[in-house]
């Protein structure tokens, strides 16, 4: 019997695994959980529950080229080191007041759109097909020429209320739930809606943030610094102590900070979109092949493998060092002992495939007049 994917709407796959990962987010507010087990088990659940999220009926939103991946470290580069310049030479209060309301504003649609297929539920489908139009956006210099039409539908709209609230929580009080909220709502979303495309588009994404990581994090101290500076939920946080600690250190105010763990979101979607891939990958084929068991588990060891080194060494480590190698490790050994690595190798899906076609046409129709002049 062929896997039905999902169509965006109805309840989406995974529901277990939602469910565990919502009770994973709220259980380190009433019970320690130590942050070493935290941290893997919330960036595996996010990665989970993102790949099977983006098994849908239709393609994906955004695809990645083979040009993209080759672009991207070099472009990750440029935003890592301008933020560094702004943080050094900008009061760090200004910056973290433009891009970190932006972001969170972001982080209240992501919510929106995240929870919004269990939302649909309570609704018929004539409510849900209702489109409201809300006054536009102005146009921004720069950014838009014309204003943009804000049209929700009716859950959209009841959404925007608790999602909002979530986000102004946190502008106000940074508190580390709301920051976790939103940046597994962030992680989500980046591993539902977008494609690599192909192996080769992800081995060659990994490849090159495998070294754009290690060069600065252990070369230079840009990327520690950004990720203390940069108060914004562009990264998950674990308490390092026990709640009674926390509490202490919230009624102390600003003079005694609570100490916490923290992960790139970076280090959740890079990688869950490569296990995304995979698991599509499997759907294809009708479950006949298994390498979404073999890059998961991959990648709960290289994240496992990065929590030892940091805390026997005591020093911040690049989670992608320890986690490209695991996952493409895997996938690449499965796809040799089963004789398959060279169709997995061309591996690409349907909307790549086709899109390339429909180039490669525009190409040759594109020539012909240039032949008959």
């Amino acid at each position: 019997m062929a896997f039905t994917k999902w169509d965006g709407e109805s309840l989406p796959p995974a529901l277990k695994a939602h469910v565990l990962l919502l009770v994973l987010s709220l259980l380190p507010t009433v019970v320690y959980i130590p942050y070493s087990l935290s941290v893997v088990l919330h960036a595996a659940l996010t990665v989970y529950v993102g790949s099977w999220r983006s098994v849908k009926a239709e393609p994906p939103q955004e695809s990645m080229t083979h040009r993209d991946a080759m672009k991207f470290p070099i472009v990750g580069s440029c935003v890592l080191f301008g933020l560094f310049l702004c943080f050094r030479y900008i009061p760090k209060w200004l910056v973290n007041l433009l891009l970190s309301g932006y972001i969170t504003l972001l982080g209240a649609f992501a919510i929106n759109a995240v929870t919004l297929p269990f939302v649909n539920q309570l609704f018929t489908e004539a409510t849900r097909r209702k489109v409201l139009k809300l006054p536009s956006f102005p146009a921004v210099p720069f950014v838009s020429k014309e204003p943009t039409p804000l049209e929700l539908t009716v859950p959209e709209l009841l959404l925007c209320v608790p999602s909002l609230g979530l986000g102004v929580w946190y502008a106000c009080t940074k508190h580390w739930v709301a920051n976790n909220a939103l940046g597994i709502a962030f992680s989500l979303l980046g591993i539902e809606s977008v494609s690599l495309g192909s192996f080769k588009t992800a081995a060659t994404l990994l490849s090159g943030l495998f070294v754009y990581d290690i060069f600065w994090v252990f070369c230079t101290p840009v990327m520690v610094s950004v990720a203390k500076n940069f108060d914004a939920p562009i990264k998950l946080l674990f308490p390092r102590e026990s709640l009674r600690a926390l509490h202490t250190a919230a009624a102390a105010g600003a003079a005694s900070k609570p100490n916490f763990a923290m992960l790139g979101l970076g280090d959740i979607v890079i990688p869950g979109l490569f296990v995304a891939l995979m698991l599509r990958y499997d759907v294809q084929s009708n479950f006949k092949t298994s390498y979404f068991q073999s890059v998961f588990w991959g990648y709960v060891g290289g994240l496992g493998t990065t929590i030892f080194v940091m805390n026997y060494f005591k020093a911040a480590q690049p989670a992608l060092l320890y986690i490209v190698p695991a996952v493409l490790l895997t996938v690449a050994a499965h796809a040799a002992l089963r004789g398959e690595f060279s169709s997995l190798w061309h591996y690409q899906e349907d909307h790549v495939a086709q899109q390339e076609a429909e180039e490669a046409a525009a190409a040759g129709k594109a020539v012909e007049p240039k032949k008959q002049q």
